[in-house]
């Protein structure tokens, strides 16, 4: 005779692994740690200011 399964425990496992398996193909197409992000946001920041330092005002400019 063969085991006894759950099939309620056997479900579930199966919904988890195929939920994980999204994930993870999500993350590879989408995701970006919080690090990156931040990092990111960093450098744009500060191009923007070197730039906006350049940034020449007055009448003589063109």
């Amino acid at each position: 005779m063969g085991d006894l399964i759950n099939l309620n425990r056997f479900k579930k496992r199966t919904a988890r692994e195929e939920s994980a398996k999204q994930a993870d193909i999500n993350r590879a197409r989408f995701g970006r740690t919080k690090s990156e992000r931040t990092l990111q946001e960093q450098r744009t920041v500060r191009a923007n200011n070197v730039l906006d330092q350049h940034h020449i005002d007055g009448e003589d400019a063109s």
